[in-house]
């Protein structure tokens, strides 16, 4: 008995499902891309700040591209190293005298973030980084520079890692 009213609900469970599932009547629309170019013609300031941004990026503004340059900066302490990973990523080892300042929060850590003095930023792969490096120069931050390589490149030619 105790089979036959399981194989029962379960019958009872599928044809309700079936049932249920119709087609989504705005799933079946197709997807269409508003033209980008066409959606900021009409803004001439928009158009003219995304110029002046990206004329205004320096050529080789990526020039720490190497662990060798970073360390002479880092041994002079001319450079602030700024660690833009979560702090769970800066705990478990990061470059030696960085301080850590995550992606999310650089926006209301500036007072951390010298103007006079060259800033390198740095996550595990480089990819938060350049967009720590783009948000800051849009604050007008001309002095930071990212450094690529970042931690992956620190950690293949074998530098030391600190821990927090």
């Amino acid at each position: 008995m105790k089979s036959i009213s399981t194989l029962l609900l379960g019958f009872v469970l599928s044809f309700c499902l079936l049932l249920g599932i119709q087609p989504n009547a705005i799933a079946l629309e197709p997807i269409s891309k508003p033209d980008l170019l066409s959606s900021i013609e009409g803004y001439p300031r928009l158009e003219m700040a995304l110029d002046k941004y990206l004329m205004a990026i320096p050529s080789g503004y990526y020039t720490i591209a190497n662990v060798a340059e970073l360390k002479s900066l880092v041994a002079d302490r001319q450079a602030l190293v700024v660690d833009v990973r979560e702090p769970s990523e800066y705990q478990s080892g990061h470059i030696p005298n960085a301080i850590n300042i995550p992606l999310r929060t650089i926006s209301r850590n500036l007072s951390q973030i010298p103007s006079d003095r060259p800033v390198i930023l740095y996550c595990s792969t480089g990819y938060r980084s350049s967009m720590g490096v783009m948000t800051l120069h849009l604050l007008n931050y001309d002095n930071v520079k990212g450094f690529p390589p970042s931690l992956a490149g620190w950690k293949q030619a074998g530098e030391a890692i600190a821990k927090s």
